[in-house]
């Protein structure tokens, strides 16, 4: 186990060794399409603000432009890491911008990820713990509490085992359902790491927070900075030289089973 978790921590430190090295090589480029999502996110919450009142119908047409736009950016964003990564220093702006086929797909998987299959486990547990009220009749009132619980401890591990799905649609081309099911395989064994890179992302929000609320202002002013403008920009950078790299020990097919990579 110790050996494991040593093999896991050298891993990850050459997962950040390497997007550092690419933030810093790119970082004005990564920092660019970084700042374009912040400001798409809050004009969009702007506008949304002011027109409210007016058209409701205009209100969620707005809307629906604003996260076409935010996550097309976050899909650019991916695919020039990748291109990157790919020792393609001469991208073309042409070769990052997503296509219509890309987008759909990637809403596609949030739908079918992020929302249904959520849905889809919470009712399974529903359906299975239903038979317990029959037992005790008192479980009809803590048995929403028992089956949300129990849910989030399963949907959590199932996101992040799906985290990496943007990057088959963007890499390989492929639909929604199967990114899904290969972001899925690709985790299988690599939960550790992907845990890991999240505890040092958690520490430095975390270490944010401590400060802040010990009021050493100015040192939390100063890692604030740092998060917005190098850590945050980071994380996708990371992202993607994780999935690169746990893509070069995949020995998975090309259509995997969910069943056969749930362990």
């Amino acid at each position: 186990m110790i050996q494991f978790l040593k093999q896991c921590t050298f891993s990850v430190n050459d997962v950040f060794q390497k997007a550092f090295s690419i933030l810093t090589s790119h970082y004005f480029s990564v920092l660019g399409l970084f700042l374009l999502l912040f400001i798409t996110s809050n004009f969009s919450t702007t506008l949304a603000f002011y027109i409210q009142d007016y058209s409701f119908f205009l209100s969620c047409l707005m809307f629906i432009a604003f996260v076409v736009l935010y996550f097309g950016i976050q899909l650019t964003l991916f695919k020039y890491i990748l291109r990157i990564i790919d020792s393609d220093n001469k991208v073309k702006i042409s070769s990052i911008i997503p296509t219509f086929l890309e987008i759909s797909n990637y809403f596609g998987g949030m739908l079918l990820g992020a929302v249904l299959s959520p849905l889809l486990i919470i009712l399974a547990l529903a359906l299975i713990c239903f038979p317990l009220i029959y037992l005790d009749s008192d479980l009809v009132y803590k048995l929403p509490n028992i089956v949300l619980s129990i849910g989030l401890v399963l949907i959590v591990p199932f996101l992040l085992r799906i985290a990496f799905f943007p990057f088959f649609i963007l890499d390989r081309n492929v639909s929604s359902y199967r990114s899904l099911r290969l972001s899925f395989a690709l985790t299988r064994g690599n939960m550790t790491k992907i845990l890991l890179i999240l505890a040092v992302f958690g520490l430095m929000h975390l270490l944010q927070t401590y400060l802040t609320y010990k009021s050493y202002y100015f040192m939390s002013i100063g890692l604030s900075v740092l998060n917005s403008f190098f850590v945050q920009p980071l994380v996708s950078v990371v992202m993607a030289v994780a999935y690169k790299d746990m893509m070069a020990d995949y020995k998975g097919g090309d259509n995997p089973s969910v069943l056969e990579n749930i362990i």
